[in-house]
Order: C-alpha cells, then structure tokens, then sequence
C-alpha cells in the first residue's frame, strides 16, 4: 500500500486552485479566495524546520480527545476491508489540511480515505470535497434568486401571445372566413377520432327515415319566428295572435305512439338500476354512456324498432335521465333569460331576450308530478326539500340560480320554481359596449379606476344587471390580484387564479351553524385580499364592507336602489345603518335600470356619480355626476369633471396630458374589440391583461397610435 506525500496533495490543491484563477472553473460571485487559500496546508519550509515541542504534543492529545476528526485510510484487500491509521508525517500533514478546512464553511465530521493502487488517490478526494462545495455553493447561489420570475416571464409571454392571436383572427376574419371554417372542421375531425362503437341503427337522416317533428299553429295563430334548440329533435316556435296582440313560445318534439311510450317507459325502469352500477370515465359523455346502455339492452330484450321509433326514444331517455326532463329545452335555450312554474295546471312562463315575457306550451297537469320534479331539482342542486322545510335557494349544476316551493305549505298553487339561467359565455365589458349598455367612454374611466383600486357599487332595480355588470368589469382587476367574492349562489365568475369564491351554507337540521354572509365577510378580511366583491349588501354585512374599505380594500357590490340619493339613503338607514362618514369611502356608485328604446326593452347604465366628500358645515354627503345617459338620443354623454381620476392622476404623477392620453387608448381598445367582434370571455380577458403587462404591444398590433 503507497503512502500519500505532503508535496503531491499541495500539487493537487494548488492546480485545482489555479484552474479557478484562470476561470477554468467558475466562481460564484462573492466567494473569496481566502476560503481556498485557508484549506492549503503550511509551507514545507516552515514545517520541516518548526521544531515539535511539549505544546504540539499535547495539542495532538487534545484533537484525539476532543473529537478532532480521525483521518482513517482504508485499504480493500480482496473481499475484506482492512482499516489502518496512517504514519506520523503523513497523518500531520493530513491532520493540518483537515484543520484548515474546518475553519470554512464546509462542515466535515469523518473524513474516509479510500487507497487504491494509484499513489495520489488520498490527495484526490480532498480535492473532490473541494470541487463538490464549489457546485454546491454555486448550487446554492442560483437557488437565491426567484425561481418564479421566469415561469412569470413565460406565463405572460403565453397570455400576450393568446391576446395577439385573438386580434389577428379578428382582423383577418372578413378575408378567410372560408378558410376558417375548413380549418375548424379538419381540427373537429381529429378530435373525433376515437374508438367507435358500432350502432342499432345508421346516423338518423330525415331524407332517409323521415321526420320527427311536425308543427302547425292553432287557427288565428301565425309563426313570427323559429329555431332549432337540438336539430331534427326539438324545435321553437314563437307564434303571434292578431286578435289579442299576444305571443307564445311553442315547444316542438316528437311524438310517441303507444307502442313506443310502452317501450319507453320499460327500458327507463331498468335503465335506472343499470346505471347505478356503472362508473363513467373522466372526459366520457353521459350520453354515449346511456346510449351504450340502451342499445344493449334493445339487443338483449330482443324488441324491435324502426330507426325513427329508435331515434325517438334514445331522444327521450336521454332528455329525462341526463338532462332536465321536460323544461331540457328551455334550459339549452341560450335566448331565455328566467323561467317560472308557478304550479300545477298553470303554463310555464319564459323571460325571451327579443321577446321579453312568454308564455310556453308546457303544463305540469299533475300535483304529485310537479312535487317529484321540485324535489329531484333540490337533489340535482345537492339540496333538500321538504315539508318541514320547503322553500330553498339553490345553484343548479350548470351554475343557473333556482328558487323553489314544495307543496301548498307556502305557495296556494302548489310547488313552485323560478330559474334564473346561467350564461355559458360570461359577459364582457365589449359586450356591454356592443349592446349599448355602457358607452366605451365609460368603459374606459372604469378600466383605469378599478386598475388603480376605486371602490365601486352597481346599483338598480330587479333585472337590471347589476350582477351581470359586476362580474363584467372586474375583469379590468390586475391578474395576480387576490380576490374573495362573497354570494348567497354563485354567480361570479373570472378568469384570475388567484381568488377564493365563497359562498354562504345554512344551517343542517338541529344545528346553528349557518354560515352567512357577515360571516364570509369577517374571514375575508383575515385573508389579506386586495379586491372584495359582495354579490349584494342587504343588512349588516354592509357595515363590515365599509370598514373594509375604509382600512385600504378595494370593494365592488350590488345593491337594490334606483337613483344616487335612493342609494345613500338606503345605506344610512335600518337594516343597514352605515355611518355617513364610511359612506365617504366609497369613490364611485353606478345606476342601471331596464327600460326602452323606442318599443325595444333594454338595459341602460341611466348615471355614474361619485361621492365627492363630506361637506364641513351640513355634514352632507356631495356627489358629483360623471356621466349620464340621454333617452332621447340614446347615448351617454360627459357632464361633470371627476375628482377620482384627479386622484388618480396625482397618484401616478401624471400630467393632465397623460391622463387624457391613457383614457383615449383604453377607449380605442375597447372600440376596436366591439368593432372586431372580439367577445370571447378569455380573448378579452388576455387582451386586458397583457395590456397591463405590455401596453406598447397590444397598442402596436391594434394599429392605435395617440400622440
């Protein structure tokens, strides 16, 4: 076995070292070289010549108590491993190597020698600690930095990206429009390449098997107007009588035979036990899943049918177990806004967008019916209704808003429900704009105020969109802002991520654990949220929203009031009661109100004033009138100066100028998405948001120049 030199371990250290002065070896920056000059062991020199006294002796004594590091070589011989101490001179060396190193960073408790055949084996691993604490340290250097500022940079770079592309689309669509649609045809194609599973019967072709529906208006009735709401199914008929100056809304959908009802009824009763057995798969259609069911079961019971007999009551079943029964088609119509049974015998009436109130051709002619269907909305809701407690408020799977009565207990003709339906697609601020709601003026002032954290409430009458509006401008709330919103049903909805929606719980049977709205709103503020939005204040909640605001939160809500004094009033008074001088805090209140233009009903946003301050003297509240909207001309018109963009201005040391400017590109954004059709809820939705991380671009790619 060799012996490990002095003189070859210094060589070793000391070529290793001068790698590192020729930046062969990168240095983190910051370490000093004093570090590695602490590891060398002394001159040869002054080793040989000092002489070994008493004191050394008992030093060496002292290191072997103390728990100096015991320097062991270790020698493989065959299959045994042997362990020796090394000879006085070499261990010395070693022992003031391991001295020096301990006076570093690097902590080293055993250091073990492995000796193979090559002489400088030993001198070779301290170099290797040495090399691993440089990567280490290194190592340690990159960690400091933030690790999420890239995955930021990437994160807006995909968003800048996907807002640019929507503008592009929306500027090329007049030019490609045939393209497009090839395009979005061959992609439909791949998707649908999956494995197929052969069918009873061929594709239902009305040509080929006839069809389904027929339709004909009662005498004295004509058709203003019709819509497929699931094609060769279920149609709409809007049919109008002369006579009495009166509108129906007529659901068309095929008719069962006798035969075909027997059939029907029969598959559904097994059907119900079938399915429960059966676990459906992530991204697996409940449809193709029943139809899968329905097709074995016509195999194995053997029945007979014709394709359109088959076709009709696949519809059916399909209509009655998956979706919603009878009202299916009222709840896929995406022109209906409420739809309303008010008992049994009694038709169910729809609120249309064109048309506005309707009555349907649907009756629940049955009681006992009527209370089945209530209860299985309740339990579709994950609510339950009951006699003992038979009123509730609920969200329907689709996120439409229910409210229903079972029985005659608080209703006189029978159950009752009320839907409030669901946008698929959530309102945007260009839709707003578009439908004349808001002028891109407004748009604009609301964009840069709720950017710089004004807080604002939308009120107005029943229906008038004050939610709707809501949940529209808060996509102008800076993307990693923290959000809470607070509702009674969940009705918001937005793009950012980094929000939590609550929702209140009422109290389980025996038990007083409600959780109400004052209740969301004081765990709220322990969240440190920069933006609250209360889906309507009502009563003491208010107070707690006011304090909040008052402490620096920014707070959006509804509330039910039809002019700027009807609001403040509304605040000062029972059951709200909020101190005159929290009302101070809020910076702006928006009014909306349905009303008409020409025979037309719309919703208009009537007025947006702010509260300007106390007065001094009559301890009254000021308000200022920003805008307004003129009924005869139906625009909305400038008429006061704004004391929050003022504020807003000073804030960011702005120029009366770059104010102007900053208003003016806004507003030619949201012109240019209305006039390009750019109503998609996450195209404007990351066209805002890279506007606000990079506002050059978006300006560039939208040709907007503002000098």
């Amino acid at each position: 076995m060799s012996e490990i030199t002095e003189k070859d371990m210094k060589k070793k250290i000391k070529d290793k070292i001068s790698k590192i002065d020729k930046d062969e070896i990168d240095v983190p920056e910051g370490l000093m070289y004093s570090s590695f000059d602490s590891i060398l062991p002394s001159d040869k020199k002054e080793t040989e010549t000092k002489p070994e006294t008493d004191e050394t002796e008992v030093r060496k004594k002292d290191d072997e108590v103390i728990g100096m590091p015991q320097i062991k070589v270790v020698e493989e011989t065959g299959s045994e491993i042997e362990t020796r101490v090394v000879g006085v001179e070499e261990k010395e060396s070693i022992v003031e190597a391991e001295r020096e190193i301990e006076e570093t960073p690097v902590e080293m408790d055993t250091v073990e020698i492995p000796v193979s055949e090559d002489t400088s084996s030993g001198g070779e691993k301290i170099l290797d600690s040495v090399e691993k604490e440089i990567v280490e340290i290194k190592d340690v250097e990159k960690i400091r930095l933030p690790e999420f500022v890239e995955e930021k940079k990437v994160e807006e770079e995909k968003i800048e990206k996907e807002a640019i592309e929507s503008i592009e689309k929306a500027k090329e669509k007049k030019s490609v429009l045939t393209g497009k649609k090839e395009k979005k045809a061959k992609k439909k194609d791949k998707k649908k390449k999956k494995k197929k599973i052969k069918p009873i019967f061929e594709p239902y072709n009305p040509e080929e098997h006839g069809e389904l529906i027929e339709y004909s208006p009662p005498p004295g009735w004509e058709i203003i107007d019709e819509y497929w709401i699931k094609e060769h199914y279920s149609k709409v008929f809007i049919i109008h009588n002369e006579q009495h100056h009166d509108e129906r809304y007529v659901v068309v959908e095929p008719k069962l035979n006798p035969f075909e009802i027997e059939v029907y009824y029969e598959l559904k009763a097994i059907l119900k036990d079938e399915l429960e057995n059966i676990e459906i798969e992530e991204g697996q259609l409940k449809e193709t899943v029943l139809k899968e069911q329905v097709d074995m079961l016509i195999k194995d019971i053997g029945i007979s049918l014709t394709p359109q007999s088959y076709y009709k009551i696949l519809y059916y079943l399909i209509r009655d177990i998956v979706h919603y029964e009878r009202i299916t088609t009222l709840m896929e119509d995406k022109l209906l806004e409420d739809i309303s049974c008010n008992g049994y015998n009694i038709p169910i009436f729809v609120f249309h967008r064109n048309y506005t109130n309707l009555e349907t051709n649907l009756v629940f002619d049955d009681q006992s019916e009527l209370d089945a269907f209530v209860i299985s909305l309740a339990q579709r809701c994950g609510k339950h209704i009951s006699i003992a407690d038979p009123m509730i408020d609920a969200t329907m799977p689709d996120g439409s808003r229910i409210q229903m009565t079972l029985g005659r207990e608080v209703t006189d003709h029978g159950s009752t429900f009320t839907i409030r339906k669901f946008r698929e697609e959530p309102v945007t601020p260009v839709d707003l704009v578009a439908w004349k709601t808001f002028s891109a003026e407004e748009m604009a002032y609301l964009w840069l105020c709720i950017e710089n954290k004004k807080s604002l409430i939308f009120a107005g009458g029943t229906a008038s969109g004050k939610t709707t509006s809501m949940n529209a401008i808060s996509l102008f709330i800076p993307r990693r802002a923290k959000i809470v919103t607070i509702e009674d049903t969940r009705e918001i909805m937005l793009p950012h991520e980094n929000w939590i929606p609550a929702v209140t719980r009422d109290a389980f049977h025996g038990d007083k654990s409600s959780i109400d709205m004052y209740d969301l709103l004081k765990a709220a503020l322990r969240q440190r949220p920069e933006f609250i939005i209360v889906g309507e204040v009502r009563g003491i909640e208010a107070l707690t929203l006011f304090q909040a605001m008052s402490t620096g939160h920014t707070t959006y809500s509804t509330l039910h009031a039809d002019t700027i004094s009807g609001v403040i009033h509304r605040l000062e008074n029972p059951p709200i009661s909020v101190p005159r001088a929290m009302i101070e805090a809020l910076d702006i209140i928006s009014i909306q109100a349905q009303t008409f233009v020409g025979k037309k009903r719309v919703r208009r946003n009537m007025e947006i004033s702010e509260i300007v301050g106390l007065d001094p003297y009559s301890k009254m509240l000021r308000t200022t009138t920003v805008f307004q909207w003129d009924p005869v001309r139906d625009v909305h018109k400038v008429i006061g100066a704004s004391k929050t963009l003022e504020d807003i201005r000073k804030s960011r040391g702005w120029t009366v100028k770059q104010l102007q400017k900053e208003l003016e590109r806004r507003k030619q954004i949201i012109e240019f998405m209305v006039e390009h059709n750019i109503r998609d809820f996450k195209s404007v939705a990351n066209i805002i948001h890279a506007y606000q991380s990079n506002p050059e671009r978006i300006l560039e790619k939208m040709e907007i120049r503002i000098t």
